[in-house]
């Protein structure tokens, strides 16, 4: 069982070092296996040549920050950065574990229409890591939209689909409809962390959830920061692809789609 938990935290205003304080305070206590902080955590996302101004690299002193924190509290921490390798600026997210190791480092693929073209730099292949005895694929928000990705991640294995977003409430079906289908298509459980509040012109939809293999929520947020938490079982995984073999039927179908 992993114990995980989502840190739905306020978007406007912060410095990186407000935001990992905020944090803190928000997991002291919760004894938990992993948390997972919204796109861009470190930085915010809505914050013009910010993103540029604050990148750093992978190891990078936001990162060592949070390595610490991981090791006070024993909890693996997910969260959303600029990375920069060089002079390219990528939109990432790394996990570091409760013992202070680096697990994964996931630059985002799809790059959606709007300014992140102007700072970003797309990456180019799929990340997972293991937790808890559970394998885990790491996404950032457009990339949950494309089914092909998410299909892929967990036919090679993932039983946990973790993606950091930065959601405007006008897209608010993607937290309600488009993640929730994902877990259910895939028999997985997904994990979708948003920003709260308003960061200038965006306005966020909240709505962070833990969804179930079966589809259906386990943990859902408002509009308000917060942190929402839930039990995974790797049971419930065997369980729901058991039930519905999507990944064995695809296969027997390919002939007939050729």
């Amino acid at each position: 069982m992993l114990k995980a938990g989502i840190f739905q935290s306020n978007g406007a205003g912060l410095r990186p070092a407000e935001r990992l304080s905020g944090l803190a305070e928000a997991i002291a206590g919760q004894q938990l296996d992993l948390v997972v902080c919204p796109e861009l955590f470190m930085s915010g996302y809505n914050v013009g040549n910010d993103l540029h101004d604050l990148a750093e690299p992978a190891d990078g002193p936001f990162t060592q920050s949070v390595t610490e924190l991981a090791r006070q509290t024993g909890t693996a921490i997910c969260y959303g950065y600029p990375e920069r390798d060089g002079e390219t600026v990528y939109n990432s997210a790394l996990v570091v574990s409760g013992a202070g190791t680096m697990l994964a480092n996931h630059r985002k693929l799809a790059i959606p229409p709007g300014f992140e073209q102007n700072f970003f730099a797309p990456g180019d292949q799929l990340t997972s890591f293991e937790l808890g005895g559970m394998k885990c694929a790491l996404v950032i928000c457009y990339d949950v939209e494309f089914p092909e990705t998410v299909r892929a991640a967990c036919m090679f294995g993932a039983e946990v689909l973790i993606a950091p977003t930065a959601l405007g409430a006008q897209w608010d079906q993607v937290a309600h409809r488009v993640v929730p289908a994902r877990a259910f298509e895939n028999g997985c459980y997904a994990l979708y962390a948003n920003h709260a509040g308003s960061e200038g012109d965006i306005t966020y939809a909240g709505a962070s959830c833990i969804v179930g293999p079966d589809g259906r929520d386990v943990a859902r947020a408002d509009d308000q920061p917060q942190l929402i938490t839930a039990a995974l079982e790797a049971s419930r995984v065997a369980a729901a692809r058991q039930r519905l073999p999507y990944f064995a039927d695809l296969v027997a179908l390919r002939p007939k789609l050729a």
